[in-house]
């Protein structure tokens, strides 16, 4: 159960990193939300996430593999930083 003060600040970067979907929507899912923090976060966005999230919650979030929201780069880096080898395949959409 997260405190209100840490709710709000996951509220704040979810507002921001999810903008498609209302930040309690974003919350909800949570491979999504961790997919498009883990891409597109900034240092104080990450540094909110990884007070609140743990490495196994990240690593949970890669193993969906949720196409089109990675880049090779971010793909990479957060399966290296959390040991999480081999790298497979960047996900990508199937039409």
């Amino acid at each position: 159960m997260l405190s209100p003060g840490a709710r709000g600040e996951l509220l704040r970067v979810a507002r921001r990193m999810v903008w498609f979907k209302t930040p309690e929507e974003a919350l909800a899912e949570p491979a999504l939300f961790l997919s498009y923090a883990m891409t597109y976060g900034t240092v104080d966005d990450l540094r909110v996430v990884r007070a609140h999230y743990t490495d196994e919650q990240l690593r949970r979030a890669l193993r969906p593999g949720l196409p089109g929201i990675f880049d090779g780069r971010s793909w990479a880096y957060w399966h290296a930083r959390l040991g999480v080898e081999p790298v497979p395949d960047l996900p990508v959409r199937r039409l």
